[in-house]
């Protein structure tokens, strides 16, 4: 192998911070001969999550360990019998005015398959929301499964959207009788945004979300 693949990189991270396979292993949660095949080569294709837990372990970032070109890189999803993995690709913020993001950082999220209602994984991707402007239906920290569609099911959906072509926000989406757009807050200390005249050309939508993910202390 040479001095550039992911194994090698790997074992060299490895023995730079003086851990052993078995340490790597029980750090990581999974068994020695895993971690030796990730080294060698015999597995070249890794979780998602396992990616992640051991960038962290060997002190870098998901991008270096695996030699992934660019910080815009989301992996796809990994897919078991039982359970879904999805990367959390960014931040939406339960406000106005923040910039929309797509890069992954190595947060993943597990979900039960049986969540996606039969659906294809494809159909759906995961956000963090930011903010407390959707208090308190959505809390900031939250992870939200979103289904993906560029329509709201009837006016006053919440749904993830994308407006001024960049900015990135959880609102209702409720349609006025002249044809313009409201984005409205749960937190009635919020205002709403209005969208109209030629700022609906740069305003869509991403998806619905479906399911909430929260951290209970």
């Amino acid at each position: 192998m040479s001095d550039n693949t992911i194994g090698n990189r790997i074992k060299k991270l490895r023995t730079a911070k003086k851990m052993t396979l078995e340490d790597v292993a029980r750090a990581v949660g999974v068994g020695r001969s895993t971690v030796l095949k990730w080294e060698t080569g015999k597995i070249a294709n890794m979780r998602g999550d396992k990616i992640s837990a051991l960038a962290d372990v060997l002190g870098v970032s998901p991008h270096e360990l695996m030699g992934w070109d660019g910080a815009r890189f989301t992996p796809a999803p990994v897919i078991s019998e039982e359970n879904v993995s999805f990367p959390v690709v960014g931040d939406i913020a339960a406000g106005f005015d923040h910039v929309a993001l797509d890069d992954w950082d190595g947060d993943v999220v597990e979900l039960p398959a049986a969540y996606l209602k039969t659906r294809p994984r494809e159909d759906f991707f995961v956000l963090r929301v930011r903010g407390e402007s959707m208090y308190p239906m959505y809390l900031d920290g939250d992870i939200v499964l979103i289904l993906k569609q560029d329509t709201v099911d009837y006016s006053g959906q919440i749904a993830a959207v994308i407006y001024d072509d960049e900015l990135a926000t959880l609102k209702r989406v409720e349609y006025t009788p002249k044809g313009d757009v409201r984005l409205v807050a749960v937190n009635p200390n919020v205002p709403p945004i209005k969208i109209e005249g030629e700022s609906l050309d740069h305003c869509r939508i991403m998806g619905v979300p479906r399911l909430v993910i929260r951290e209970v202390e």
